[in-house]
């Protein structure tokens, strides 16, 4: 990590150079998905996540009146998996087929040659700002995308605040905190969240984004479905961490060679939409939106013909989606629309 500075820089700086720095960021230089990356998300896991996903997106398209044009929007799409297999599955319902444009929003060019190498056979276009997107209703998708973005983080102590900064003058690196005037910070934002916290924890690039998407549905109808690590407790915690080899390992080391990820917090999330003159149509685990979809039936559907260890794969990766132990629990489903909608499917 090269920083033109020999002091320290805040957290999310530090972690946004780690991650995404084009010269040796984490995200702009590997594949880190999968059993041979450094963890593995639910579309790599099994084909029935993205087909529950799928058949989410076409009843809000059906909610939606069924419009003659709709955008659907990946958020960070990694190896391009989901995408895929909502295409796919979008083809056996051609008459919602035929409405759709499909879009990537994604800022590694890497991860960007993979997807399109997967997806060459299919119409799908890449995005860099999402004001690009045409004027029909637009559904963002958003599967461990929000917990990729930098955070920053600040501590009270004494009735006083402090923000996480990184001294990077020299080989080792260390935590500092700096003073910080936080009523500053809550008038930047807007909402007032800082009342019987003492530790906070949020991503400004995480508000932005929620902006952008803001304008597109409240304008032209449609919604955000977040899908990711998080809580929805009011009292905020550190939850940073750091990934590599599927194991948790110290933020300091390895910097641009690891995974950094936070859990959301969902009522913080809660909001900054209500901010935004949006509305959570729902929340849930991971583990009751995909078996109130149907996962378990259609695991039952499609393990009726194959053999004895097909069968027993196919329940062993549902296992790692809904059970509570694995993803079911920490993972939670949002979504965010407009609203005049009222929809409640999977929650």
């Amino acid at each position: 990590m090269k920083v033109k500075t020999n002091k320290s820089i805040s957290l999310d700086r530090f972690i946004n150079k780690s991650l995404y720095s084009k010269s040796s960021g984490y995200y702009m230089k590997k594949n880190p998905f999968g059993e041979k990356g450094d963890f593995i998300t639910a579309p790599n896991i099994s084909i029935l996540f993205s087909e529950m996903i799928s058949i989410w997106i076409i009843a809000l398209w059906e909610k939606l009146k069924k419009p003659k044009k709709i955008n659907i929007v990946e958020l960070g799409a990694g190896n391009g998996e989901m995408m895929l297999n909502i295409i796919k599955t979008s083809n056996q319902f051609l008459f919602f087929k035929n409405s759709c444009k499909f879009f990537i929003f994604e800022k590694s060019p890497y991860l960007e040659k993979i997807q399109k190498e997967k997806l060459k056979n299919y119409k799908v276009r890449w995005l860099k700002k999402l004001i690009k997107i045409n004027n029909s209703p637009t559904i963002f998708i958003g599967n461990e995308f929000f917990d990729s973005l930098p955070v920053k983080q600040f501590t009270k102590k004494n009735s006083i605040w402090f923000e996480k900064h990184i001294d990077i003058s020299s080989k080792n690196k260390k935590f500092l905190e700096k003073k910080i005037n936080i009523k500053k910070i809550e008038k930047k934002i807007g909402i007032n969240f800082v009342k019987n916290q003492k530790f906070i924890e949020f991503s400004p690039l995480m508000i932005d984004l929620l902006k952008k998407i803001s304008k597109i549905v409240n304008k032209k109808n449609g919604g955000l479905l977040i899908i990711d690590y998080g809580y929805f407790n009011k009292k905020m915690f550190n939850t940073l961490q750091s990934v590599k080899n599927h194991k948790k390992i110290d933020i300091l080391n390895n910097v641009d060679n690891s995974d950094i990820t936070h859990l959301l917090n969902y009522k913080f999330i809660e909001k900054i939409v209500k901010k935004l003159k949006l509305k959570v149509n729902g929340f849930s685990t991971q583990r009751n939106f995909l078996i109130k979809l149907g996962i378990l039936q259609r695991a039952e559907i499609i393990s009726k013909k194959v053999p004895f260890l097909m069968k027993a794969d196919i329940y062993y990766r549902l296992k790692r989606l809904i059970d509570n132990k694995q993803m079911g629990e920490i993972f939670k489903v949002m979504f965010i629309s407009n609203k005049k909608i009222n929809f409640k499917l999977g929650f």
